[in-house]
């Protein structure tokens, strides 16, 4: 995860999804569904449902109490109903919706292909002028790059909408990406390699346009873009294991730029297939004078949002927490006499997020988002602590584990109070401002793994992780009245 992020972050037919129709379709009972409010026709059901969450699932309440009376009087008692739901429930109901499977599939082919790329590029460079610093140096140029321009691509993405501007940046990068290959291979210099990067780094985040696509579909349901943000960080953690493995295999056992080769491929084809998809596609926001609840006015510098600004600064120390604990995984393994292990290793912390993602997201949503936010900054936080005590792959294993637990949930609650806080009219650009974040801490939290490892050894490399999640919580908790605020 340490290089590889930063690739990486509407249909009228959606509002008969209401969650309280879904309730009533799943009930262990049959008979015709409740008729409840908030299903998306007339004043009851608000055009975005997060800025006035406070009703709804966001802090435990139940969006429509018509439609839960029957629950309360069932004969097997108002426990009865979650017993018996399937956990894949909400899942299946979030792909009901026509055109989620296309949308999904096309930008999963595109955001594998974008965690290849950090490796990629590295082990292609180092491999053909035989230079980790000039390849590291090469990596550290596109990621500046990505860091400046996500959040200006995701304002033109809200503003123009996602096909008009992801296909023409595409189509940039393919140039930047195919003039670098070329120098590559052909010998160029140095400095041709930097104006390369430059030029293939500016690609709008799919993961913050499917995001974005999700809220757009379910705006009128808090626990149906709960069930998405859930599913999303699946996506990322699948993507995260997938990507980097094989493009270190192709650039290994078939030529060194075969990783950057087939990962700009994948990355075209996926963006078109994506942005192909129209009718799932956010509508364009005309941009406005007013403001919002967040304190960001649709035409000022999200900046100014104090809760938002909170959220990015969690993330950073967060993005730390990711970039430092893989770098003291390595190291750690390799330290027990196990480095062809810490692959594996590091896979299954990444499987203890995915599992928590997904019993996170089938879960009713309880408390409200800032409360879960730093509950789940605080449990990671915690987590990182143990790993400082391990001594060796029996015991370092089911730690990282539990540790990987903790970072699906608050990722999750994280985006959550990203869509509360950022006006309608620029949810990508707040997204991918908030990614620029955990992308800069996740390479300074490389950084600082790396020198930790290489002064105080492999077996205090832990304390760079553990660090960095207290500053987090510090950050988490010492924000926590002015995010309470914004939300209100």
């Amino acid at each position: 995860m340490i290089l590889f992020l930063a690739s990486r972050p509407v249909v009228p037919t959606a509002r008969r999804l209401s969650s309280a129709a879904f309730r009533s379709a799943t009930a262990p009972r049959p008979g015709p569904p409740p008729r409840a409010s908030g299903t998306g026709a007339g004043p009851a059901a608000p055009r975005r449902t997060d800025a006035g969450a406070a009703a709804g699932p966001e802090t435990g309440a139940t969006p429509a109490p018509a439609a839960r009376a029957p629950e309360a009087t069932s004969a097997h008692g108002p426990r009865a109903r979650p017993s018996r739901r399937s956990v894949l429930a909400p899942y299946r109901r979030l792909f009901a919706v026509p055109g989620a499977v296309a949308f999904t599939l096309a930008g999963l082919v595109g955001r594998v292909a974008g965690s290849m790329l950090g490796v990629g590029m590295v082990l292609m460079i180092a491999t053909v002028r035989d230079s980790y610093a000039l390849a590291g140096a090469v990596s550290a140029t596109g990621l500046a790059v990505t860091a400046l321009t996500g959040p200006l691509l995701g304002r033109l993405v809200d503003r123009h909408g996602q096909a008009r501007v992801a296909v023409p940046a595409v189509a940039v990068y393919a140039l930047g990406a195919t003039a670098m290959l070329l120098c590559v291979h052909y010998g160029a210099p140095a400095w041709a390699l930097f104006v390369c990067a430059v030029g293939s780094s500016g690609v709008p985040s799919l993961g913050s346009m499917t995001r974005a696509r999700w809220a757009a579909v379910h705006r009128d349901d808090p626990a149906a873009r709960h069930t998405a943000n859930s599913f999303e960080q699946v996506v990322d953690e699948v993507c995260f294991m997938a990507g980097p493995a094989l493009a270190m295999v192709l650039c290994t056992a078939v030529f060194p730029e075969a990783g950057v080769a087939t990962a700009a491929v994948l990355l075209v084809v996926g963006t078109l297939l994506f942005a192909a998809q129209r009718r799932t596609e956010p509508p364009p926001r005309p941009r406005t004078r007013s403001g919002s609840g967040s304190g960001a006015g649709a035409e000022g510098s999200l900046a100014r949002s104090p809760g938002l600004r909170v959220v990015v600064l969690t993330f950073l120390a967060t993005g730390a927490v990711f970039g430092s604990m893989e770098v003291a995984t390595v190291a750690a393994v390799e330290s027990y006499g196990h480095g062809s292990a810490s692959s594996a290793v590091l896979a299954l912390q990444a499987a203890g997020s995915c599992l928590a993602g997904l019993v996170f997201g089938a879960l009713p949503v309880r408390g409200s988002a800032a409360t879960r936010f730093l509950v789940g900054v605080a449990a990671m936080a915690v987590a990182a602590l143990p790993l400082l005590a391990a001594n060796g792959l029996a015991t370092l294993t089911p730690l990282l584990f539990v540790a990987g637990m903790a970072t699906a949930p608050t990722m999750i609650s994280g985006m959550t109070l990203v869509h509360r806080l950022t006006p309608p009219t620029r949810l990508n650009e707040g997204m991918t401002t908030v990614y620029t974040g955990l992308l800069v801490g996740i390479s300074a939290g490389a950084a600082a793994g790396g020198w930790t490892v290489d002064h105080l050894g492999p077996d205090a490399g832990y304390t760079a992780p553990a660090t960095a999640a207290a500053l987090a919580l510090l950050a988490a908790a010492g924000g926590a009245g002015r995010l309470r605020r914004s939300l209100d």
